[in-house]
């Protein structure tokens, strides 16, 4: 164990008493959130990405342990394990390291090496190996034995130079050095399959396409490999670098083997056998199998990146600025089967739902108008979230030519992203909150509410239903729920929610709380009322001690007993509240937001063997603004009047919009047309940007201008630099660098809030 700490210690730069401190309380249950923000002390301070990764490392480190294990007894039962090769294991860094020592020794299928050795051959094969001068017909025919399984010379050469072509392909030193070399120099191609032409007209930027292996970056990476599973592309991986004949590359890493075990090229008579065996070894073994992991390891590499796209898109989404308690009309916008509208009161609860038809074919506007502004006076309506798929310009224009009528109507309007609220309409969760309701109207229940609080709503889809990443569905499943999950987590977290207004499916993102004892919680507050203290939670069946003190610093009760439990302070530091009023002779509604107060207060003289200063600055911080949102400010973006569709986009355009998406090529862009603009990494700004996520945030509302509409193919390219003089990239060398174009628009478009971050 100590290995493991010392291991994570260096590879995060801290101390290995942090990380010692942190593996204790993850093994004995705690979660991140609560480490991160009340166990500073012991850990000195380490934030959730620092545990994070610290929790990942730690399971593969142990996994890496376990496998160690099982490599040294499997050896050791057969025999074979030296004390040069104990060692050697023993050292390896990670699992390709001890696979490749293991594989001389890992139990196979009998392979044409193992039957020549059989048959007796592999002296044959030490004695060419070891004297050159020998003559391999002369060496080889004493091994000529029908009734072993060699009949005649020429069998018994292939078995020696199966035997030899294994052990050269087995070495494990070698295979790492050569492993690093081909992932260095090699590059991978890719060809349109014949006839494919059409069918992959999305993939048309890598038709006759080449790049060098390590530099393909993620999204390139995945849509070469969709472009090959769907039967568009042909991949080939050559060893030779881009300026290299194949030969030649081929002729390298041959002489790198041959050097290994001492082949050399001096006229002698087994020399040309020799090299034989070194280049069989190359192409039909060593080069297919380094081929084989290194796919493997472009795909995980291009899967990691991606997922830490979609987490970062996912985080801005989720701590995006929630309207409040407004009471607030959704619309869920549709043509033939009507716009779906829903009022929902402060709280989120459901006032009246409607269909109105204010488009074709039907064309009810004026009664449509009736209803809006009749909805709007009745429930003291003050903001309209309109969701943005279909119908969604239609119906923006119709409402505000609806607030025209009533200029006395004192409504702001928002187009809110809809995306993933169909899934939440037909789900368990809706049939539930929403009983008796049409799914279709659960729909803009749903629009309304994510605009008054992003987070609480958005917690109750499938975050892989929202779509902020790119090639989300193409890379490993689980990884990427965990990742999304533990995103969820940190930002419900770091939020905190009210006990007595969360759903279920808020409350089992909070420390410490699973869905059964979430359920459990909002049950008891059914039966028994509000909650008046968070004291009162341990009386909910299911919750004790330790489930108690990872989840009451993260829970809020609104208007309680005790002031501080609308607070981020811990439950167990109340005490060093109470202390601080002791001293200064007051109580705690007096001491809470002062400001000037608090700010003459010492942090240092509340310090003792249980608390530590992190504590206690954490606590005169969060006295200062009790239960403050972490989000920022809320604002808004609206679209140009009269740009509805791809037809009305022109070339220099400067139109407002909201970035939707954030990937490693470039930001996309929502501008109110049904189909989002790409902003290269190259036109996110005026200076060189390596990450776009420098300068974009999903939700951000910005200005672009057009540079590039492409009606056959579907994409609008856009730009961050406003100057139409700036120079820029052209477009083919743009979309060169791009995915293939999404077939339609992207599953999610950010709710139109954006953070003043």
């Amino acid at each position: 164990m100590l290995k493991i700490v010392q291991t994570i210690a260096r590879e995060l730069s801290v101390s290995d008493k942090q990380v010692a401190a942190a593996v204790l309380l993850l093994d004995e249950g705690s979660t991140v959130p609560f480490i991160a923000r009340y166990r500073k002390e012991m850990t000195g301070g380490l934030s959730d990405d620092h545990l994070r990764v610290l929790a990942d490392r730690l399971e593969y480190l142990r996994e890496l342990e376990k496998r160690r294990e099982a490599i040294l007894e499997s050896i050791q039962e057969q025999g074979k394990l030296t004390e040069d090769l104990k060692k050697n294991i023993l050292s390896a860094e990670t699992k390709v390291q001890l696979e490749d020592l293991y594989l001389p020794y890992k139990p196979k299928r009998r392979t044409k090496a193992q039957i020549a050795r059989e048959a007796g051959l592999e002296p044959l094969a030490e004695a060419l190996l070891k004297n050159p001068a020998l003559k391999p017909e002369e060496a080889g025919l004493p091994y000529v034995q029908a009734d072993k399984g060699v009949p005649d010379l020429k069998s018994a050469l292939e078995g020696a130079r199966e035997i030899l072509m294994e052990r050269f392909s087995e070495d494990a030193s070698l295979l790492g050095e050569l492993r690093e070399k081909l992932w260095q120099t090699a590059s991978l191609s890719s060809k349109v399959i014949k006839g494919k032409n059409e069918e992959g007209v999305k993939f048309s930027d890598y038709f006759d396409y080449r790049e060098a292996l390590m530099k393909i970056p993620s999204h390139r990476a995945l849509a070469l490999l969709r472009g090959r599973q769907e039967g568009i592309l042909r991949l080939t991986m050559e060893a030779a670098q881009l300026d290299e004949e194949p030969s030649a590359a081929s002729r390298r890493y041959c002489e790198e083997i041959a050097r290994r075990f001492g082949i050399e090229s001096k006229n002698r008579p087994s020399d040309p056998f020799l090299f034989e065996a070194v280049r069989h070894c190359w192409e039909f073994k060593i080069f297919l199998h380094l081929q084989a992991e290194l796919m493997i390891r472009i795909r995980e590499a291009a899967e990691a990146e991606a997922i830490r796209v979609f987490a970062e898109n996912l985080k801005n989404l989720l701590l995006a600025s929630p309207a409040g308690a407004r009471t607030t009309l959704g619309l869920d916008p549709g043509f033939r089967t009507g716009t779906k509208a829903a009022v929902i009161d402060k709280t989120g609860k459901v006032l009246a739902t409607e269909t109105l038809y204010p488009h074709p074919p039907q064309n009810e506007r004026e009664e449509a108008m009736e209803a809006v502004i009749r909805m709007t006076k009745k429930y003291q309506i003050e903001l309209i979230a309109i969701g943005n798929g279909t119908a969604s310009r239609e119906t923006d224009r119709f409402v505000i030519d609806t607030l025209k009528e009533c200029p006395e109507l004192k409504v702001q309007k928002i187009v809110v992203s809809e995306a993933g609220a169909s899934v939440y309409s037909a789900s368990e969760m809706a049939s539930a909150e929403l009983p008796g309701m049409d799914v279709s109207l659960r729909g803009a229940v749903s629009i309304a509410r994510r605009l008054q609080d992003p987070l609480a709503e958005l917690v109750k889809i499938d975050p892989k239903a929202i779509g902020v990443g790119q090639y989300q569905h193409d890379v490993n499943q689980t990884r990427l729920g965990q990742m999304l999950h533990n995103v969820v987590e940190d930002c419900v977290n770091a939020v905190g929610v009210d006990v007595n207004t969360a759903s279920v499916s808020l409350l089992s993102y909070i420390s410490g709380l699973s869905a059964r004892i979430a359920k459990s919680i909002v049950e008891f507050r059914n039966e028994k009322g509000s909650f008046k203290s968070r004291s009162e939670l341990q009386s909910v069946p299911g919750v004790g001690p330790k489930i108690f003190e990872q989840a009451a610093g993260f829970l809020r009760i609104t208007g309680g007993t005790n002031p501080l439990d609308m607070s981020a302070v811990h439950p167990e530091s109340y005490p060093v509240v109470e202390k601080i009023l002791t001293l200064l002779k007051t109580d705690v509604k007096a001491l809470i937001g002062n400001r000037d107060f608090l700010k003459k207060i010492n942090p240092r003289d509340f310090v003792d063997e249980k608390v530590g200063l992190p504590t206690v600055t954490d606590i005169l911080s969060e006295l200062e603004k009790p239960g403050r949102d972490p989000r920022p400010e809320f604002k808004t973006a609206s679209f140009k009047d009269g740009v509805e569709t791809m037809d009305d986009l022109k070339p220099g355009m400067v139109l407002e919009g909201v970035i939707t998406n954030v990937t490693n090529f470039g930001a996309f862009v929502d501008i109110g047309v049904h189909r989002d603009g790409l902003v290269h990494i190259s036109e996110l700004a005026s200076r060189f940007v390596k990450d776009p996520h420098e300068v974009a945030k999903t939700g951000q509302i910005v200005k672009v201008r057009v540079l590039e509409v492409d009606k056959q193919r579907q994409r609008i390219t856009l730009s961050l630099r406003l100057d139409a003089s700036a120079p820029a990239r052209s477009p083919s060398s743009r979309n060169a660098s791009a995915p293939p174009a999404p077939a339609s628009k992207p599953a999610f478009n950010s709710i139109r809030i954006v953070s003043s971050r």
